[in-house]
């Protein structure tokens, strides 16, 4: 409810007498003072915009590397989860070729490291 709403509120009570004028003039004065509301926190885009196939901890395209580093889990958990969706039901496989395609890979570190006339 908004702090508008809830001073017509009060309002309406004071009108119909369920509110004395002191009564009314501390619930105001309450109100009044309250700080607002923090507003809805955003969603965290760096924590996705992170996510990148790894070229140092891979099988076949990294990606289950690449989540290992963003999450914190060791990859072998993430290949293990991705198996098991593969047995049940098949949506393991779908879901890392997406990923595969999609995710883009880790920047080269090696490279960026090297003089520029090599």
């Amino acid at each position: 409810m908004t702090l508008a709403q809830e001073l017509e509120n009060l309002e309406q009570m004071r009108n119909r007498a369920a509110l004395s004028e002191d009564e009314f003039a501390q619930a105001k004065a309450r109100l009044l003072q309250q700080p607002p509301a923090p507003a809805m926190p955003r969603p965290n885009a760096t924590v996705l915009n992170g996510l990148r196939r790894s070229r140092s901890d891979q099988w076949l395209g990294g990606v289950c590397g690449g989540l290992a580093q963003l999450t914190g889990m060791d990859s072998w958990l993430w290949r293990l989860l991705f198996a098991l969706m593969l047995i049940f039901g098949g949506s393991g496989l779908v879901f890392y070729v997406l990923m595969w395609i999609l995710v883009p890979l880790e920047p080269n570190t090696y490279r960026a490291a090297l003089p520029n006339n090599f």
